[in-house]
């Protein structure tokens, strides 16, 4: 999976969490670019992204991310060991 399939893919994800059809990301988006990005909301993202690409993230990735490129490079890592 390429970079900017799994940036696709994740846009739907982070527009249907945040209920912003509008809504755009990219690399360097983080939690302070999206007004309703709290805590909450961050769980519901990291759950429906595993759903979405059948991964399995551990607490120690996640808290290395910064944003969301980091995310795109997580994914695509977990999706070839997996």
């Amino acid at each position: 999976m390429t970079e900017v399939e799994v940036i696709a893919k994740l846009e739907q994800v982070f527009r249907d969490i945040f209920d912003e059809e509008e809504l755009t990301i990219n690399n360097e988006t983080t939690a302070e670019d999206i007004e309703d990005w709290d805590s909450l909301a961050h769980i519901n993202l990291v759950v429906s992204i595993e759903k979405e690409f059948d991964v399995k993230f551990a607490l120690g990735e996640l808290q290395t991310l910064r944003n969301v490129g980091d995310m795109v490079d997580l994914v695509i890592r977990k999706s070839i060991k997996e």
